[in-house]
């Protein structure tokens, strides 16, 4: 076979059934969700934690990736989206034979019945190769994003052994039971991206870690400023335009509802910026970049359940509610809850991914337009604000968050308890002083000479070039418990 021949309208590597277009998009759209964690937040954890942890937070993320890659494609794909072996888990099986890869996607739990008496299944029209990966790239950010809350000092042995663990005891559960035909899928709850697969339990999984692990060094909890805010906006700025892949891939088609999804993706983020900039304004004074890269977030999280299943000023409402809501829970309630205060949640991922993705999910519920639903969803489905079965849907959503929640929180327990049997779940005391250096033997930068340790009397002022103190953000000296959220 020539090079023309891969190029006809069918042939050996053109099927009658691949559509080049929704291949190409899958494929685009994969590789978009994978720059999310595959620069984005590797940049964005060696950034905004203290530079002592500079290279360990970048680490954590780059292991997580690579580690969660191949566990997916040896047992994990198909436990999330393969046969049932269990009503909320499938049966693990490699993904790597030709036969299986260059065949049309399918998920086969997926079946359901329409109004008509017809059965159908969700077979995109690209190869399950295309599937494999799209799907590895959402299940390696949930583990970074857990990740999170245990920056500055989890021993990075007992990670390496978490992350396979976590990914196939816990979530492979939460893609099962609500994306691959499980009994979440089958019963018409609705995650359209990944608001309680995703977000949901990185956020109650990360928080669960946290105070199993333990917190970090007193000294880092109090002080804790990222060592390069610029370097931050860029990876926040992958994370932002990444997200058009992560819920404009989700119809599995380059259709009209992946059009919606990445507009409704943009125009919530960028109004739970705004909102959240203009709370701190009023509470401390000024606007934080930090800040605005928090309600960035939590706008890009609450708006994933439901992206392309509501209207465009629907996505203005819940970026209205994802830019405050989340904010008074990190900045009123986080101060007045003695669980969250002793719970070293380092990035605040229990409220940028677990309160927003919780948000979504329930707004979701009740704004979902029926037409929209009608586009991609199995079976005539809507938000409570638009009558008829409405009430039922958010109900459905509210005992779907109460399952992820309790499934993450008993499974990620057992999960750190077991290693805890092998393996120290958190530093020893001479690690957590010095950080990176003693951690693996290398520094972030090297600004102040070679070999010269960092030293908080020359190095750790606050100043100004004229020597006057400098007021710090609120999101820096832990004014309110947690340091940065994120």
């Amino acid at each position: 076979m020539n090079a023309s021949t891969a190029y006809e309208q069918v042939s050996p590597a053109v099927p009658s059934w691949l559509n080049k277009g929704d291949n190409a998009w899958q494929m685009t759209a994969s590789t978009l969700v994978a720059l999310q964690s595959m620069p984005g937040l590797v940049i964005l954890y060696a950034s905004i934690v203290k530079k002592k942890w500079a290279v360990n937070s970048a680490f954590m993320a780059l292991y997580a990736f690579a580690a969660v890659l191949i566990c997916w494609v040896l047992l994990g794909y198909r436990m999330a989206f393969g046969d049932e072996l269990l009503p909320f888990w499938g049966k693990g099986a490699p993904a790597l034979g030709q036969k299986y890869l260059l065949t049309r996607a399918r998920v086969p739990e997926s079946t359901h019945t329409l109004e008509d008496g017809t059965r159908e299944t969700v077979e995109p029209w690209y190869p399950m190769a295309s599937l494999v990966y799209f799907q590895f790239t959402f299940a390696a950010i949930t583990l970074i994003l857990l990740a999170g809350s245990v920056l500055g000092r989890m021993n990075i042995k007992a990670w390496m052994a978490f992350v396979p663990l976590w990914l196939i005891f816990s979530y492979t559960v939460g893609a099962f039971s609500l994306w691959g035909g499980g009994f979440l899928y089958h019963w018409g709850v609705i995650d359209y991206s990944g608001g309680y697969v995703i977000h949901l339990s990185s956020g109650i999984a990360g928080l669960t870690a946290a105070y199993w692990v333990g917190p970090r060094l007193k000294s880092d909890r109090e002080r804790f400023p990222p060592n390069n805010v610029l370097l931050m906006l860029a990876g926040a700025g992958l994370l932002w335009m990444g997200w058009s892949g992560f819920n404009g891939g989700a119809p599995y088609a380059a259709n009209i509802d992946a059009s919606i999804a990445v507009l409704n993706t943009n125009v919530c983020a960028a109004t739970s910026l705004l909102v959240w900039t203009s709370l701190d304004v009023v509470y401390f004074g000024k606007p934080s970049v930090i800040g605005a890269v928090q309600g960035m977030m939590t706008g890009l999280v609450c708006i994933t359940p439901g992206a392309g299943l509501v209207q465009s000023w629907a996505a203005i409402v819940m970026g209205i509610l994802s830019g405050s809501i989340p904010w008074v829970s990190m900045m009123i309630l986080h101060k007045k809850s003695a669980l969250l205060q002793k719970v070293d949640d380092t990035l605040g991922v229990f409220h940028t991914h677990a309160v927003a993705g919780l948000l979504g999910g329930l707004l979701t519920g009740l704004l979902a337009e029926p037409e929209l639903c009608d586009l991609i969803l199995p079976v005539n489905t809507r938000g409570a604000f638009y009558g008829g079965s409405g009430g039922v849907q958010f109900l459905k959503q509210v005992v779907a968050a109460l399952f992820v929640i309790g499934w993450n929180v008993v499974s990620t327990t057992i999960i750190l308890l077991f290693i805890r049997l092998f393996i120290p779940l958190r530093m020893p005391e001479e690690q957590l002083a010095i950080g990176d250096d003693a951690v693996h033997g290398e520094e972030a930068y090297a600004l102040w000479g070679d070999g010269e340790k960092y030293d908080p009397t020359k190095h750790g002022r606050n100043t100004s070039m004229y020597g006057e103190e400098i007021a710090q953000s609120p999101y820096v000296n832990g004014a309110r418990g947690v340091t940065i959220n994120l």
